[in-house]
């Protein structure tokens, strides 16, 4: 019988420890007697107060109190002196202190869904009503995101091992009980699900786990690369439309609770270039705001050239900070993004709390020798200039929206290349971007499928018009980069390079601590230009990293009564 949904326990499997090898932790601390506060707790059976909690018949602070007072007259009658310090409700603080996401579960997880099976985390969960009840609040928020379902007891009133959850969860799923694993640290728990039809398997230790669960679900968990990271799916996360004036508004969309992250992408992108980005930076403790950029998608594509200055582009940011009340924002952009956050972070400093850019170095703007004429001297940047004729390249660019995405967009990897002949370089000799590469290519692992999919729709909305007029700025921006050429980039600032970006080479970035004092780096050998899309993995951790090390945010001032 083939496997098709995998139903994960939350204490114990996922998060850990589990509630009752947790109090076996505290009976040695407080040197109470075994089983001392397990006997309080599931006293009663079906009534007891841990029962009840489970099925949301009481709340975690009137579990906490039918405890406490439970172990003060079980120790009276014991002939046992509880110590000063016992406190119930401090038990379950540290429980949810001391607990920990099992990472490897997690990440077998992410690749159970990648490969077409459902899953499922269920828990005996409680109505969380205590002054920590952030917590849970923060648990179940990452746990929906990481999981196709998250099946709570206090919410339907049952509780483990009772197997009208489990028959709850499979028609949830829509999966027969033989078509189901499900994995629990209770074996108590295990029984019914197992007398259903289910495979299981009862969590002793991680190994033994993962080689179980590869072996039932016939999919490979142990000595594969690190998984790639959970995607968000557009239907499943928030959108918001922001006017920055009239005739002109930004589409973004956003996830997670905490300091403000924006993402700013590049092109051709869209905000989906940040999806494995997104979901970690969210689990991470911030805000996190995915822009589509001028032009692009929902986002409005004026037709005049000078909309997409970066000077008119960073008006337009500040004003969306503005208009959703942020007063500081980390910015991490890529390629045009890049450029954008540097120039936010020279010329609106007081709104970059910090700053961060992958492939795209920062250089001060040269007054000695023209902009375009230098660019000129460079081959690699012909494509730019084939850009400039309005009209020329929008034509090829649209004719197959399809084909273009699936050309441009591609791993530096030598199984994904198209053609090793052809050069990007050569666009004019070849008669075009995309002339000389086939008519039906296949499109790249690191886009395709419903990803896919969702680019091509919204540049069937934008067109190539606006994301193409950001390339025909280079003077303009290069005037007012100059009048700050003599400054200095001085919040906490990260360069992150790809040692196989054709373009933006890394060499391009030697020097910049000259002008930007706090520089971090972060480096991506194997990677070409598409950075979180090639190397999603490699680069949430540098960017978790260097995000881990940042000074806290600065405290908002207190604004006097008028």
């Amino acid at each position: 019988m083939k496997r098709w949904a995998v139903l994960f326990d939350l204490g114990g499997v996922v998060f850990g420890p589990g509630l009752q090898h947790f109090l076996g932790f505290c009976e040695r601390d407080f040197a109470l007697p075994s089983n001392f506060l397990q006997k309080v707790l599931f006293a009663g059976g079906s009534d007891s107060p841990y029962a009840k909690a489970m099925k949301g018949q009481i709340t975690l602070s009137q579990l906490c109190s039918e405890v406490e007072e439970g172990c003060r007259q079980h120790a009276s009658a014991s002939g046992i002196t509880l110590p000063a310090t016992f406190s119930i409700s401090r038990i379950f603080e540290e429980m949810a202190a001391k607990g920990t996401i099992n990472t490897p579960l997690l990440q077998a997880a992410r690749v159970l869904r990648r490969n077409g099976f459902k899953t499922c985390v269920l828990t005996n969960n409680w109505v969380d009503d205590s002054a920590g009840r952030l917590f849970t609040a923060t648990l179940m928020n990452t746990l929906h995101r990481h999981f196709d379902l998250v099946i709570e007891s206090c919410r339907l009133g049952l509780q483990k091992p009772d197997p009208q959850i489990y028959t709850y969860a499979l028609g949830a799923l829509q999966v027969k009980p033989q078509e189901a694993i499900f994995l629990d640290d209770i074996g108590e728990n295990l029984r019914p699900a197992r007398e259903m039809g289910m495979a299981t398997i009862l969590v002793r230790d991680t190994d033994t786990v993962l080689k179980e669960l590869e072996q039932l679900s016939g999919v490979q968990l142990l000595g594969q690369e690190e998984p790639l990271p959970t995607a968000c799916d557009p239907s499943n996360v928030t959108h918001g439309y922001v006017s920055i004036r009239p005739g002109v508004q930004l589409h973004f969309m956003e996830m997670g609770h905490g300091p403000v992250i924006c993402l700013c992408h590049g092109f051709p992108e869209t905000w989906l270039s940040w999806r494995y980005q997104i979901p970690a930076l969210a689990d991470a403790g911030f805000r996190v705001i995915a822009l589509e950029m001028k032009g692009y998608g929902e986002s409005t594509a004026p037709p005049d050239i000078q909309e997409y200055s970066q000077e008119q582009i960073c008006q337009d940011l500040v004003v969306f900070l503005d208009k959703l009340g942020i007063p500081q924002a980390v910015l991490l952009g890529h390629d045009w993004g890049g450029m954008v956050v540097w120039n936010m972070a020279l010329f609106y400093p007081e709104r970059v709390r910090a700053v961060a850019s992958l492939n795209t170095p920062y250089r001060p703007a040269d007054p000695t020798s023209d902009i375009v004429e230098k660019m000129k001297a460079v081959p690699t940047l012909e494509y730019q200039f084939y850009f400039q004729e309005p009209g020329i390249a929008e034509a090829e660019l649209e004719k197959d929206i399809g084909r273009t995405l699936k050309v441009l967009i591609r791993s530096q990897r030598q199984e994904d290349r198209l053609s090793s002949k052809i050069k990007f370089h050569e666009v004019w000799k070849r008669g075009g971007l995309l002339a000389g590469f086939p008519e039906a290519p296949p499109a790249s692992p690191i886009l395709c499928g419903p990803e896919l999919q969702y680019y091509i729709q919204r540049f069937q909305k934008s067109g190539f018009r606006g994301p193409l007029n950001w390339y025909r700025n280079i003077r303009p921006n290069w005037h007012w980069a100059l009048s700050a050429r003599d400054r200095k980039i001085t919040m906490p600032a990260l360069m992150v390079t790809a040692g196989k970006d054709m373009v933006l080479h890394p060499k391009m970035s030697e020097g910049m601590e000259q002008w930007i004092p706090q520089l971090r780096r972060g480096h991506i050998e194997e990677c070409g230009h598409w950075t979180q899309m090639e190397r999603p993995v490699a680069l949430n951790r540098i960017l978790l990293e260097w995000l881990e090390g940042l000074p806290p945010p600065s405290p908002m001032p207190k604004i006097s009564k008028l």
